[in-house]
């Protein structure tokens, strides 16, 4: 890392050191360890993505808030800040460090093993080895089932019996997306037609509005009236070539209702707010335990926007037809997969 860099990260630190105090009076809920230190490094597309990055934030920030614990976070410009982002809060003796997205999965790994007395955690964390660090905890989800759920809307929905997927990056993780949501599409419409785009194969790819404009416009003249994406501010390009077109879009990871009222459709949800928060408070009761977790529909990890006003776009039947599915994925009667070709 150049010396600038450097020099740019610590003066981050210190300066959201003094914005993001501990909250309340500083006392500490009974059972949780007093001082409790939390360092969030966010993903690619950083804090206001209104979708992964912020749904992050809102683990940490309910923990600061309901926990009162001490909380710092940091946005990274490039790879190198990632992992210099990561050992600033692990060299200052933070009790946790968060790294949010698959691409801090080997940045993670190699500061864990230098500072083996502090305890790291990693969202949509995808080991580079099997052997993972015993301070290390990997919080994986679904995917696939929550995409299920809304692949079943789309393919309800659907009046064109064509439907598109926009993934980010084209990777694993977002195969489950487009392998859980075609398989929900299919269950309720065998003859609907899938269209598939990706952005690119660089982390930039999560961050292209233009590209998922491009790719949305594209989809929708092929007869798509109903988008689904998994890829980061990508999508609002996605929703923008939907509005302008006149197509549903579904949003992903937290609910984006309000990034296109009237054309965001519902949103796949991915509770990562829940994963984080729950981290934080093993972590200050003394209850961290190392290794990898699955969040999915059973453990209310994954599902969609099915409730409320955000939700009033998707007819009652639909609601009734996919609560129905819902259940069937909790009894284990319908096992989605989890990626698009064997080898995978």
């Amino acid at each position: 890392m150049t010396l600038a860099r450097a020099v740019l990260v610590v003066a981050l630190l210190a300066a959201l050191t003094l914005a993001l105090p501990g909250a309340g009076d500083g006392t500490p809920p009974k059972g949780l360890r007093s001082g409790t230190r939390v360092g969030l490094v966010f993903d690619v597309g950083g804090r206001g993505d209104k979708s992964f990055n912020d749904a992050a934030y809102l683990g940490v920030e309910r923990a600061q808030r309901e926990l009162g614990v001490e909380l710092v976070v940091l946005e990274p410009a490039g790879s190198e800040d990632r992992e210099a982002a990561l050992r600033l809060f692990a060299a200052r003796g933070f009790d946790l460090v968060i790294g949010v997205g698959f691409i801090f999965s080997t940045d993670v790994n190699e500061v864990a093993r230098d500072f083996p007395a502090v305890k790291f955690a990693c969202v949509d964390y995808a080991p580079p080895s099997p052997e993972i660090p015993n301070n290390v905890v990997g919080l994986g989800f679904r995917e696939e089932e929550g995409s299920f759920l809304v692949g079943a809307v789309a393919g309800i929905v659907s009046k064109s019996k064509h439907v598109s997927f926009v993934g980010g990056m084209d990777i694993p993780l977002i195969h489950r997306f487009e392998a859980g949501y075609r398989r929900g599409v299919m269950e309720v419409c065998p003859s609907c037609e899938v269209h598939v785009g990706y952005a690119g194969t660089t982390p930039e790819a999560f961050r292209d509005p233009a590209k998922g404009k491009a790719i949305g416009i594209s989809q929708i003249r092929e007869g798509a009236d109903v988008l689904f994406h998994a890829s980061g501010t990508t999508g609002h390009g996605v929703f923008e070539a939907a509005r302008d077109m006149g197509a549903w879009a579904i949003g992903v990871d937290s609910d984006q209702h309000d990034e296109m009222p009237g054309t965001v459709l519902t949103s796949m949800i991915k509770r990562v707010d829940v994963a984080v928060f729950e981290t934080i408070r093993a972590v200050g009761e003394g209850r961290f335990r190392a290794g990898l977790t699955s969040f999915g529909v059973s453990e209310d990890g994954v599902g969609y926007v099915s409730e409320g006003p955000h939700a009033e776009g998707v007819p009652a039947a639909v609601r009734e037809r996919v609560a129905e599915l819902r259940g069937k994925l909790m009894s284990r009667a319908i096992v989605v997969p989890r990626t698009l070709h064997p080898s995978q």
